[in-house]
């Protein structure tokens, strides 16, 4: 009897779940990259290669890539942090700030940027008391960085949190017992167990950040070489119909996103051998 429960699954068998999986990979996923890629086939190697390196595409890289690294590093410290008092910290107001990390979730991006702009530019309700001290977040790139840490750190706080909530409190306690200062408990205890978390959400956050387009283009100023996102290079060549430049130049974003994702998984895999944690 137990043999047969345990052979009975909620789900159809494999063969029918795999094949709706791979449809569904195939339409959502495979599809619209090949398309992507082929449509990028129909430029010579010079063409393709100008339209990548131009000099507002390299000085798009820069930034998109540099604010993108920037805004995931931030948000690794800070989301650790957020998670850590949401987890081992009763308060009054705990679940409105636990619904407060969710919103840039639920937000419009568009709604995002222009509440950004409105709170950060020279006429802001912020803006306006740092400008006379030469400090300017809007219509820059700290403008970009700011917008990016703002998207961003809901995945790095949802995805630590369940860890910290499922570390034991126990070991804490034993190392606490055995002379441990805080530092040691954390960097030799904690960090080890919830270091493939903060990578994961290192990750998603990074990856977010690369792609994020509507809370970006308002605050940033968008200024050829200075503070102009890859992905408004994307836009403004498909406004002028060069779909086989906008095409190219979205390939090479896709290939570095995908190759630091796999840097990233090889990270963790590395890490949870090392821990003794599963696979």
């Amino acid at each position: 009897m137990r043999s047969k429960l345990q052979t009975q699954r909620v789900l159809p068998g494999f063969g029918i779940t795999l094949g709706f999986t791979l449809t569904y990979l195939n339409l959502i996923v495979l599809i619209p990259l090949s398309a992507l890629v082929f449509k990028t086939f129909t430029l010579t190697w010079e063409q393709f290669w100008a339209a990548v390196t131009g000099p507002r595409v390299m000085a798009s890289y820069r930034l998109t890539f540099g604010a993108s690294l920037i805004a995931a590093l931030v948000n690794v410290v800070f989301g650790l942090l957020v998670a850590w008092v949401q987890v081992r910290y009763n308060f009054f107001g705990k679940k409105i700030i636990d619904a407060l990390v969710d919103l840039p979730f639920a937000l419009p991006t568009a709604v995002a940027g222009i509440s950004l702009t409105a709170l950060l530019a020279g006429n802001g309700w912020v803006g306006q008391y740092l400008e006379p001290l030469g400090i300017q977040l809007a219509f820059n790139p700290n403008g970009v960085v700011i917008a990016l840490v703002f998207i961003g750190l809901p995945f790095v706080v949802r995805t630590v949190q369940p860890v910290l909530e499922d570390t034991e409190k126990e070991l804490e306690e034993a190392a606490t017992c055995l002379g441990a200062t805080r530092w040691q408990t954390f960097s030799r205890v904690i960090f080890p167990s919830i270091a493939p978390a903060l990578l994961t959400g290192f990750a998603m956050s990074f990856a977010r950040a690369i792609g994020e387009y509507g809370s970006v283009i308002f605050i940033a100023g968008n200024m050829p070489m200075v503070s102009e996102i890859t992905p408004l290079i994307i836009i403004g060549k498909l406004e002028q119909y060069d779909y086989a430049g906008a095409t190219a130049v979205a390939v090479v974003m896709l290939v570095i996103s995908f190759v630091l994702l796999l840097v990233i998984n090889a990270l963790q895999t590395w890490q949870r051998h090392r821990t003794g944690a599963p696979v």
